[in-house]
């Protein structure tokens, strides 16, 4: 497959057919494998739901995808992103942010103002993605989310989950999505990683899932607290979670928690 010059030969769009799904399929199973790939079947129904299939393709190839459903939460519509991929060659080039742009913009128009999805605590590029690339932020760790899978990506390890809620219309999404500094709470706290993390999966699994159950641990204690985490930071060997107080979070109100 030929390289793009430039972002500009990236078409975003939404995805409205058969192939394109069959195509999401196997973007998915290049990415994770098949054992925690969905078959085409459910692209049809988010489609057809309310959710969203999107689509990035460079000429007629499609290089990356996002699906997401569509969920009640407080009774109120949001969308659940349940899987964002891009090839590996076309990684680093802006094009997930431009799916989640427009992911944004589609769930504006239709009146939905929250989107979330869950995310390994793990991923440091995913974390630093979401709260920093983003603005989304997290208030809820789900242990062993999907359960332990035989994905490489997963390397054997529970599937933990950190919930991401990106409040689309939110003064801080907004500022963030301009590169405007948001400034952090004096009193945030910190939950800190090894910034080699992807080395010690690799390397040690009994040493990762230590780290696993101390972050587990550290991060239910603030969340029960009523912190929110809200940005990553690299501080030389580590890469530190920020959590700041719910009431204390510059240019975001989160309402109260409701349901799982």
């Amino acid at each position: 497959m030929t390289q793009p010059r430039s972002t500009d030969e990236i078409e975003v769009r939404h995805c409205a057919t058969l192939a394109e799904y069959a195509a999401c399929v196997r973007l998915e199973h290049l990415t994770w494998g098949g054992e925690i790939a969905v078959p085409s079947a459910v692209f049809v129904v988010a489609h057809h739901t309310g959710g969203q299939v999107l689509g990035a393709f460079h000429g007629s190839d499609m290089v990356g995808f996002t699906l997401a459903l569509a969920g009640i939460r407080a009774g109120k519509p949001y969308l659940h992103s349940h899987m964002t991929a891009v090839l590996p060659e076309y990684r680093d080039r802006g094009v997930g942010r431009r799916l989640k742009l427009l992911q944004r913009d589609d769930a504006l128009a239709r009146g939905i103002d929250r989107i979330e999805w869950t995310f390994d605590p793990l991923e440091l590029k995913n974390a630093h993605f979401n709260f920093v690339r983003l603005g989304a932020v997290a208030r809820r760790y789900i242990p062993n989310c999907y359960g332990v899978t035989e994905s490489p990506l997963h390397a054997g390890l529970p599937t933990d989950r950190l919930v991401a809620e990106w409040w689309l219309a939110s003064e801080r999404v907004k500022s963030i999505l301009a590169d405007r500094l948001v400034p952090v709470a004096n009193s945030a706290v910190r939950i800190s990683l090894p910034a080699n993390l992807a080395e010690v999966k690799a390397a040690d699994l009994a040493e990762a899932a230590r780290i696993q159950a101390d972050v587990r641990a550290q991060f239910h204690k603030w969340f029960a607290q009523g912190y929110v985490a809200t940005g990553i930071e690299a501080r030389g060997a580590t890469s530190d979670y920020i959590l700041e107080p719910a009431g204390a979070t510059a240019g975001l109100q989160v309402p109260e928690r409701s349901g799982a």
